[in-house]
């Protein structure tokens, strides 16, 4: 069994690739690479085939996250298909998915920081207008809530 996680958030180039940078590196530290597949993806196309912000990128890299790989890419229909679970990082790109979603693809979408432990915000705040330690905080956030989301996948893999 293979689970399929998307992580979404308004571009593509700044929340959601540092979510899938750090769940692609907790996923291989919990030896899981086999069972989960990640990725990431913007509700709006303002980004495609852009790489993630350089400041995003910076701020990843100094914790031990290469997101330098990554590319942009906008939500597509046959994703709310195709992933077990989509993962907004605020309640506006979550309306925006909700709103594209039939009410069965709807059970699939949350908010990522659901599953934060230490956080009790709901929404990861977009650091692209802010100063540069908003993107410290996004990473903080990110990864609170991608060690969270790894026990729950762990639970629905049915591993220890």
């Amino acid at each position: 069994m293979s689970y399929r996680v998307l992580l979404v958030c308004m571009g593509n180039i700044c929340r959601s690739p540092t979510a899938e940078g750090v769940l692609r590196k907790y996923i291989k530290l919990n030896m899981l690479g086999d069972k989960v597949e990640v990725d990431s993806a913007g509700t709006h196309g303002y980004h495609v085939g852009e790489a993630p912000d350089s400041r995003t990128q910076r701020a990843a890299s100094a914790r031990g996250y290469n997101l330098s790989q990554l590319r942009a890419r906008k939500v597509a229909r046959q994703d709310l298909d195709y992933f077990d679970l989509i993962l907004a990082m605020d309640r506006n790109n979550l309306d925006n998915l909700q709103r594209l979603a039939t009410p069965e693809q709807q059970k699939r979408i949350r908010l990522f920081m659901d599953y934060a432990r230490n956080f009790d915000d709901d929404e990861v705040p977009d650091p692209y207008y802010g100063l540069g330690h908003g993107f410290d905080l996004v990473l903080d956030m990110v990864e609170d809530a991608a060690q969270g989301l790894i026990e729950e996948i762990k639970k629905e893999l049915g591993r220890p």
